[in-house]
């Protein structure tokens, strides 16, 4: 790296400042969503939840986040507000928004070398899972779980090159949407389990960015 790209990547001070204050906004508006989740308060779910990817988007913007990075983020809250309307089409629109921000990842982890043995046992998990569903799930959406089941097994695998942070954050995000994916099929799930699908996937966003500012620009630029 040279002097003038290392000075471009050093994050100023009013940078640094707006980045803490987005995290504090971002903080917030997690703990009122899985607050209002846990207390059944329906309108602070709605309240809160679209905003939390567009923080989380604003905090790496002011981290100089890659635009993938950033597309992946947008496309999750598309996907957010979507999976908010009962209207007709709207789960399978979410799902296709939330499969492209997968594929925005997937370019964004590049060819970075993955573990093998990983990658065995994340096929063997989308295999069996899709197997067992297949007979509960609804008829007109076994191809398309099935289809974006590939995609978010391929973003939990991959995820584990940008190091340990982004492949946790994969992994809660396979578990988060396998929640989501047990409750179409009518299977039992844990207690207040929009709680615990939201919680991991908040987290599974914020490691994602965490795991891909730090491969990008190294420690000091996640945390100063």
């Amino acid at each position: 790296m040279s002097a003038r790209t290392a000075l471009a990547a050093a994050p100023r001070p009013a940078a640094g400042a707006l980045s803490r204050g987005l995290l504090v906004a971002l903080a917030l508006a997690v703990a009122v969503d899985l607050g209002s989740l846990l207390a059944g308060a329906e309108l602070g779910h709605l309240i809160a939840k679209p905003l939390l990817l567009p923080l989380l988007a604003a905090y790496a913007a002011t981290r100089g986040a890659p635009r993938l990075l950033l597309a992946a983020l947008l496309l999750g809250w598309a996907g957010d507000v979507l999976l908010l309307s009962d209207a007709d089409g709207a789960f399978l629109a979410g799902m296709g928004a939330f499969a492209a921000g997968h594929g925005c990842y997937l370019v964004l982890f590049g060819r970075r070398r993955t573990s093998v043995p990983l990658g065995i046992v994340y096929t063997g998990v989308l295999l069996g899972t899709v197997v067992l569903l297949w007979p509960d799930l609804p008829a007109e959406l076994r191809i398309p779980v099935a289809g974006y089941s590939f995609l978010l097994a391929a973003t939990a695998y991959r995820s584990s090159a940008l190091g340990l942070a982004a492949g946790a954050g994969g992994a809660l995000f396979l578990l988060s949407d396998t929640l989501i994916a047990t409750g179409l099929a009518g299977w039992p799930r844990p207690p207040a389990p929009d709680f615990w699908i939201m919680a991991t996937y908040v987290a599974a966003q914020c490691l994602l960015t965490a795991g891909a500012l730090k491969a990008e620009y190294g420690e000091r630029r996640t945390t100063d």
